[in-house]
C-alpha cells in the first residue's frame, strides 16, 4: 500500500488527455455534467453492491469508477475556469475540519448525541450561508435520492423542529390508516393517479416507521430484494432438476415451491 499521490495525479493527467479537443476520446469529449450524472448514480450503487457482497477486490474497482465521476466533473469545471480537482479536495478537507471541532479544535461534547447535534447545526449553518440565510428546514435534501431514502431524510429534518410522533406506535396506526384509504380507492374504482397518491402515502408512512425503528428503509428493501431473488432462483433450480417449467405450474404449486425454497435457502 502506498501513500503517494502519484495515483491520483495519473488519473487527472489521463482525464486531461481524454478531454483534449484535438487528440482526446470522442465519447469523453461529448460528455456534459448532465450526461455524467446517471453514471455517477450507477457507480455509487455498484459500490454499495460490492460492500453488501463483501467483495473487496470488486469494491476497490468500483471505488475507482466512482472516483472517476468526481474527476470527470472536476475536469469539466476546470475547463470552464470554475474550479478544479484540488479545489474539490481542499473544500472537503476544510469541511471535515470544520465539522469535527472535537478532533481538530479541542472542543469537548458531553455526549455522542451532543456531538451529532453540533454536526447537524454546522451543516444547517453551511446551508444558510449558501442561501444568504434564507434556508428552509428541508433545503439540501437532494431530489435525486432514492425516494425511500429521501422520505426518511425529509421526515428527519421535520423531526428536528418537533414535527414528529414520540414513538413508533402511532406510525403503525398511520400505516393502517393509509392502507384503508388505498382499499377505499380501489373499491371506488379510483383513477391511477389517485391510487398512486394513496400508495405513496403508505410508502411514506413505512419510511417513517423505519426511521423510528432506526432502520435504513433502502437497506431493508435491498435485503428483502436479495431474499426474494435467492428464493425465486431456488424455485427455478428445483423445477429445472425435475424438467418442469414455472409457467406450467399452478399458483398453489408455486406457493409450495416457495415454502420449500424458504426452508432451503432462508
Amino acid at each position: 500500500m502506498t501513500t503517494s499521490s502519484a495515483g491520483i495525479n495519473d488519473v487527472l493527467e489521463i482525464m486531461a488527455r481524454l478531454r483534449d479537443p484535438e487528440t482526446g476520446c470522442s465519447w469523453d469529449l461529448k460528455q456534459t455534467y448532465d450526461s455524467i450524472v446517471p453514471h455517477t448514480l450507477e457507480e455509487a450503487y455498484e459500490v454499495a453492491d460490492a460492500v453488501a457482497r463483501r467483495d473487496f477486490d470488486e469494491l476497490r474497482s468500483e471505488l475507482g469508477d466512482l472516483l472517476l465521476q468526481v474527476v470527470f466533473h472536476a475536469r469539466l469545471a476546470e475547463e470552464e475556469n470554475r474550479f478544479d480537482f484540488n479545489d474539490v479536495a481542499r473544500t472537503l478537507a476544510d469541511k471535515l475540519i470544520r465539522r469535527h471541532p472535537h478532533v481538530f479544535a479541542g472542543v469537548r461534547f458531553a455526549s455522542e448525541q451532543a456531538q451529532h447535534g453540533a454536526w447537524e447545526a454546522a451543516k444547517a449553518q453551511e446551508r444558510a450561508e449558501r442561501q444568504d440565510g434564507a434556508a428552509g428546514h428541508l433545503d439540501g435534501v437532494a431530489l435525486t435520492l432514492p425516494a425511500l431514502v429521501r422520505a426518511a431524510k425529509l421526515q428527519k429534518r421535520a423531526a428536528r423542529v418537533g414535527f414528529d410522533w414520540a414513538d413508533a406506535a402511532p406510525v403503525l396506526d398511520k400505516i393502517h390508516e393509509e392502507l384503508d384509504e388505498v382499499r377505499a380507492e380501489m373499491g371506488a374504482g379510483a383513477p391511477h393517479t389517485r391510487l398512486e397518491d394513496e400508495l405513496g402515502d403508505v410508502l411514506f408512512a413505512v419510511a417513517n416507521l423505519a426511521r423510528h425503528l432506526k432502520v435504513d428503509p433502502e437497506a431493508a428493501l435491498r435485503r428483502t430484494n436479495a431474499k426474494f431473488e435467492r428464493r425465486f432462483r431456488c424455485m427455478e433450480r428445483i423445477l429445472a432438476q425435475e424438467s418442469r417449467s414455472m409457467e406450467d405450474e399452478s399458483l398453489e404449486a408455486l406457493e409450495t415451491l416457495w415454502q420449500l425454497a424458504k426452508a432451503q435457502v432462508g
